[in-house]
């Protein structure tokens, strides 16, 4: 999920690593078939509008961090596919402000997230037991702090992926 000023690292990185695993990709922001731009300048054509996706025809849902979780999350739409995907049983991931989306959602009452460090109280509020690790996994819900945690993030949702193929 992208919005304008997404943290191009937390995108990039997932983008390629999931596709390396053999994953099929699919970018989904506010319009469909519109280029997003990250914080640093890199540049992400979204291939679908929240009102295109069925959220059924998915495994996992990545959410970046930046800017873009906190536009994101005034996106009555953007914010129903997160709960749906959660009530579907799906693979979330998000990283740094990208749980923004599930505070929103309503999700993370009662689980353990980790999360940038100026979205902790807002993780906390939302009844979160907040972790200060590099990535927490907790039921299906992956959370990480930063980019640093990327190869963390990525290994604990393709390990959650690949448990379902089992």
């Amino acid at each position: 999920m992208v919005d304008e000023g997404f943290e191009d690292s937390e995108f990039i990185y997932p983008y390629y690593r999931f596709r390396e695993e053999g994953y099929t990709v699919e970018v989904v922001a506010p319009k469909g078939k519109k280029t997003y731009m990250g914080k640093h300048g890199v540049p992400a054509l979204s291939d679908l509008s929240p009102e295109e996706v069925n959220v059924e025809e998915y495994d996992a849902l990545v959410i970046p961090g930046g800017w873009a979780p906190d536009r994101m999350r005034i996106n009555g739409e953007m914010v129903r596919i997160v709960r749906e995907a959660y009530e579907k049983g799906k693979v979330i991931a998000a990283i740094c402000h990208g749980p923004q989306m599930l505070i929103e959602a309503d999700i993370l009452r009662g689980r353990r997230a980790t999360c940038w460090k100026s979205v902790r109280a807002d993780l906390k509020n939302a009844g979160a037991v907040f972790i200060d690790a590099p990535v927490v996994v907790d039921g299906k819900i992956v959370t990480s702090r930063f980019p640093d945690d990327l190869p963390h993030f990525c290994r604990e949702t393709i390990n959650l992926l690949k448990g379902l193929k089992q």
